[in-house]
């Protein structure tokens, strides 16, 4: 007779036979969960969890949105299991970026929005990074210039050539995300992005790119043709 606590080992040992490529992303989770409750096993816990996550949209993705108080709303999540969700989410974060970071070129915007994709398109709110480089164009800093409201942040362009002075910068780009998910640049953007590309011609300092992050796509300035 399989018993509950044998459906919960289910996942593990399907692992064990035939490898995590044949498990559903809630036996996965339920192994990390490793265990669930007298009413509820650890597969069926897990599933609570994606069906959660999987009413803000993508399931998977939108597990990064989730707060350890939403995770601990749902019975027979507690802190350490909310804990460990919240770590496996920023896991898959790092080993995105790691990875975007073997290809990163400054002079190639599609590297440096994959590098910075997943750190950033799961935000709640705008974020403004000036990316300060060097002559060669690589990184000497990053430098979060503005955290924003879920509509609108605020560019300074006194701020941004004050940092870029201190770093002693010879190229800069910015970077920010769209929490709608749409990268397309407002005339806002636009207008603020070329009155600092403007200075930055005056200073010697150049603004080589603006690069805008939506949900898994980007828009370069650059490439087209709006600085």
């Amino acid at each position: 007779m399989v018993t509950d606590t044998n459906k919960a080992e289910l996942p593990y040992e399907k692992f064990l036979s035939l490898g995590a490529n044949a498990l559903t992303e809630a036996e996965l989770l339920a192994i990390i969960l490793r265990t669930g409750t007298k009413n509820c096993p650890a597969l069926e816990l897990a599933q609570k969890v994606l069906s959660l996550a999987g009413g803000k949209g993508d399931k998977l993705n939108c597990l990064h949105h989730l707060t350890l108080r939403e995770l601990q709303d749902i019975p027979g999540i507690g802190e350490v299991k909310a804990v460990k969700i919240k770590c496996l989410s920023e896991l898959a974060m790092r080993m995105a970026r790691e990875k975007a970071a073997n290809v990163l070129h400054f002079d190639m915007p599609n590297t440096v929005a994959d590098y910075y994709m997943e750190r950033m398109r799961h935000q709640e709110k705008e974020i403004i990074l000036l990316l300060l480089l060097d002559n060669k164009l690589k990184l000497i800093e990053e430098y979060m210039i503005s955290l924003g409201t879920v509509r609108a942040s605020l560019l300074s362009a006194r701020e941004v050539f004050l940092e870029a002075f201190k770093c002693r910068a010879s190229n800069l780009i910015l970077l920010h995300n769209h929490p709608s998910g749409e990268p397309k640049p407002s005339p806002l953007d636009i207008d603020v992005t070329r009155k600092i590309k403007d200075a930055g011609e005056l200073m010697d300092i150049p603004l080589i790119d603006h690069i805008i992050l939506g949900d898994g796509c980007y828009i370069s300035m650059k490439e087209e043709d709006l600085l």
